[in-house]
């Protein structure tokens, strides 16, 4: 080998050498996650191949079971044996839980340099930070006060996406009137308490929504506002089908796709339902808020809460951190997901109508202070609140207790919770 030649095999080991130092140097991330869906785990590449390309290794934890609930028994068991992932998905009221128990990392110094206070909404950043410090990432705002119809119902009878409570009522009569399920509905607690949420807030508006699902102001509970609310939940049931006990959400969506139902109350997660059925919106099927929220949301946030982790392993979290609020994943995740991105300045140019107009409400919401936590998405009170509601609520639901029973109930249900 001439001098050369030689020069270069040397220059080229050289180079290999070094960029086998900085993959090893980048190292991996631990995630633990439930997203285990075929959607969600094609959403997930993206990210782990933004960080392959950046020489980090993507280490997988999925725990089956779409609440979570399953995962989090696995990320205490790990945070209790000293061995905590890199990061876990976590909603709501746990992330502050987490924080309190002084085992998560400090990201400020990553938003800092992201940006992050000033594009992502503080109704989300209100559960990303623990203490003043960024403590987990979100990924992605879904909101819970949409209503998914079908068009060619619509189309039949002549309807438009009604604008108040009275409208709807008026719509639903025509629906059954025609011999179809007006409302599509799953007889599970959740899901009642999905549509009290929206309930509460066309009744009492956004104010009303803070005060008693939010602040849990006792006067609030009690008020013949709520009242109100439980006599509108009578009424929603007057338009279900005697079916509905048990039922799992996405067989209501089912029904609302194949023309057995005209409408579903239910988060933005229910048009992944109709995207694979290979509806399109706006041809297939409709979108809008509930009536009477219009210009209100109410979401849940995933996020990815970064747990403390040696030194050799934090330069890898912190690339973790900066791909999950990068708006390229932002974007290519929740076109796929259904939900909109946790930023609020990410383009809408890759999302379908339902998406553009949940990231506008979104804006709009954030903008206003009416992007408020949902209740029966754990992101208006914590859990012991939360499933002390969804007794009463369920309970009115399923039975024939009256109106003011249910407010005797459910204030009392809160205060016994807290």
């Amino acid at each position: 080998m001439n001098l050369k030649k030689l020069v270069a095999a040397v220059g080229c080991a050289s180079i290999a050498l070094i960029a086998a130092q900085n993959v090893q140097a980048a190292g991996k991330v631990e995630v633990l996650h439930w997203w285990t869906s075929g959607g969600e785990a094609k959403a997930l590449n993206v990210l782990k191949d933004d960080l392959q390309k950046k020489g980090i290794t993507w280490e997988d934890m999925p725990v089956a079971g779409g609440g979570g609930e399953a995962a989090m028994t696995v990320l205490r068991a790990r945070v209790a044996s000293g061995n905590p992932p890199t990061a876990a998905q976590m909603l709501g009221f746990d992330i502050q839980d987490w924080g309190a128990q002084g085992v998560v990392a400090n990201l400020n110094d990553v938003a800092r340099e992201e940006n992050w206070d000033n594009v992502i909404p503080a109704a989300i950043q209100r559960f990303s930070k623990y203490d003043g410090k960024w403590i987990a990432a979100p990924v992605n705002v879904h909101s819970t006060n949409w209503i998914w119809a079908n068009k060619k119902i619509f189309d039949e009878l002549g309807l438009t996406p009604p604008t108040d409570f009275d409208g709807m009522v008026k719509a639903l009569d025509k629906i059954k009137a025609a011999g179809y399920i007006p409302l599509a509905h799953g007889g599970q607690a959740w899901q009642d308490a999905t549509l009290f949420d929206s309930v509460v807030m066309t009744t009492g508006g956004p104010e009303f929504y803070q005060k008693a699902l939010i602040d849990l102001d006792q006067d609030a509970l009690k008020s013949d506002t709520m009242k109100q609310v439980f006599e509108r939940m009578r009424i929603l049931r007057s338009y279900v089908d005697d079916n509905f006990s048990g039922r799992d959400w996405n067989l209501a969506s089912a029904m609302v796709i194949d023309g057995k139902a005209g409408m579903q109350i239910m988060g933005d997660w229910a048009k992944g339902e109709f995207l694979n059925a290979g509806k399109k919106p706006n041809e297939d099927f409709l979108c809008f808020r509930f009536p009477g929220t219009q210009g209100t949301v109410t979401f849940n946030s995933d996020q990815f809460v970064m747990f403390k982790v040696g030194d050799d392993r934090a330069e890898a979290q912190k690339e973790l951190a900066k791909a999950i609020l990068s708006p390229t994943f932002q974007s290519a995740f929740n076109v796929v997901k259904g939900s909109v991105p946790a930023r609020t300045d990410v383009s809408d140019a890759a999302f379908d109508a339902c998406g553009k107009k949940g990231m506008a409400d979104l804006k709009e919401a954030a903008d206003k202070g009416t992007l408020l936590g949902s209740m029966a998405h754990g992101h208006a009170a914590p859990a012991a609140v939360k499933n002390a509601m969804y007794d009463v609520i369920t309970a009115h639901f399923n039975s024939d207790m009256s109106a003011e029973e249910a407010v005797k109930q459910l204030a009392g249900a809160v205060a016994g919770a807290q």
